[in-house]
């Protein structure tokens, strides 16, 4: 593997793309340079809770998962984020994760445990968007009270 082949030129060739993953979007599932993810091409439409690596503007790639299908294209958000990302097509989409690897044991997409996390975490997910607006909103009162002119 060159230092300089893309994410898709890599499973275009190998079928496969193993990478340490970066950023914190899908914690806690995810841990940012410890956790190793695969990446494997895939055929057809994917499916709510499947795990797209996709291309946004500027060719940087995104690891997050589908939280709705619809009819021409996918609605998406990281597991530790509140926006959702409308409008990712198919032509955007490069690899789906089908494992990954924590302290050497693999976990697979398709495990019982996996499916039922990933329904729980996004089930809850009413709940976790409350909390992080009651923390950020209590952020900015403690400031206010503090004589802060960060708003």
């Amino acid at each position: 593997m060159s230092a300089t082949d893309t994410f898709e030129e890599i499973l275009k060739r190998d079928g496969v793309l193993v990478y340490k993953t970066r950023g914190v979007s899908m914690r806690p599932m995810l841990r940012e340079n410890r956790d190793l993810v695969v990446i494997r091409t895939y055929d057809g439409r994917l499916r709510k809770y499947d795990i797209p690596l996709y291309r946004r503007s500027g060719n940087r790639y995104v690891l997050h998962r589908i939280i709705e299908v619809r009819d021409n294209d996918y609605v998406i958000r990281g597991d530790n984020t509140f926006a959702k990302e409308y409008g990712i097509t198919d032509n955007r989409i490069v690899g789906v994760l089908t494992e990954f690897k924590r302290n050497g044991k693999t976990i697979s997409v398709n495990s019982t445990g996996f499916r039922v996390y990933s329904r729980v975490w996004n089930f809850i997910y009413p709940i976790r968007f409350v909390l992080h607006k009651a923390r950020r909103f209590g952020g900015k009162i403690k400031r206010k009270l503090k004589g802060g002119t960060k708003s």
